[in-house]
């Protein structure tokens, strides 16, 4: 008897694990029932297979503290944010664009615009460019040696948190509608503040609605989550999108369906 009983307790402990394990990467978080992942680009690819920090884990700020409110939060997406108070809505937006082109030696397609309408190529700054800041006038001056690596990257992405936001990578992008929606595609409201928020996954049923994945920061600077559907515990994290969506809540902020746009 005892020995059935370690025996039992031995698999538990081993479905636990394999429980645990199968949330690391975004894909491992299956569809609502009925509901089939489709093929997607390279970047959705890429989100896909974000990896996500263990069950459980609470969602922290750049200060190191935790974020008082956790009820929005599904899974957090294990990637460092630095310990300023940068990384907030738009700027985890154009960091996971930023990744992904970076990991892919895609350097050229790098670049944001800054609030004042200045883009700012990630090229030029790792030529050892740097951006002289005078009240609302922007300019490169020559400083340091070449360097692609990856802290000069870092370094560039804090510059651009700094000096752009929802305004002004609101204008970057361009709208897409409902029947063309993609993973990587954006919700997003302009303005002092705004919000954005990114798709990291999808799926479709047989009638062609669609089901939706979707990671945001916030202010202050924090985690990278998933964030959850308290209008649907079911389904959860997913939201569902059909013909008829006219609106989208999250957990702390509303979208008009025709607020999403997308990269160039």
């Amino acid at each position: 008897m005892k020995s059935s009983k370690l025996l039992i307790a031995i698999l538990c402990v081993g479905f636990a694990t394999i429980s645990s394990y199968a949330q690391r990467k975004v894909i491992n978080i299956p569809p609502p029932y009925g509901y089939t992942r489709y093929e997607a680009d390279a970047y959705g690819i890429y989100l896909r297979n974000l990896h996500l920090k263990p069950v459980g884990s609470l969602v922290k700020l750049h200060n190191g503290s935790v974020k008082g409110y956790q009820d929005g939060a599904h899974a957090i997406i294990d990637m460092e944010i630095g310990t300023a108070d940068l990384q907030q809505c738009a700027d985890a937006v154009m960091r996971l664009r930023a990744e992904y082109l970076w990991h892919s030696k895609q350097y050229d397609k790098i670049h944001f615009n800054f609030t004042n309408g200045m883009r700012v190529d990630y090229n030029k700054w790792a030529q050892g460019y740097r951006i002289r800041v005078s009240g609302n006038h922007t300019s490169w001056y020559k400083a340091t040696g070449e360097d692609y690596g990856y802290q000069t990257f870092r370094k560039y992405m804090d510059q651009i948190f700094m000096y752009a936001g929802t305004a002004s990578l609101s204008r970057e992008l361009v709208p897409v509608s409902t029947d063309d929606l993609q993973i990587g595609d954006i919700f997003i409201v302009g303005g002092h503040p705004g919000h954005a928020m990114v798709i990291v996954d999808m799926a479709m049923d047989k009638l062609g609605n669609k089901a939706i994945m979707v990671a945001q920061s916030y202010m202050p600077a924090q985690d990278i989550h998933i964030v959850t559907n308290l209008s649907d515990n079911r389904i959860s994290p997913w939201y569902i999108i059909t013909p008829n969506t006219k609106a989208v809540s999250f957990p702390e902020f509303y979208f008009n369906i025709n607020q999403i746009k997308r990269f160039k």
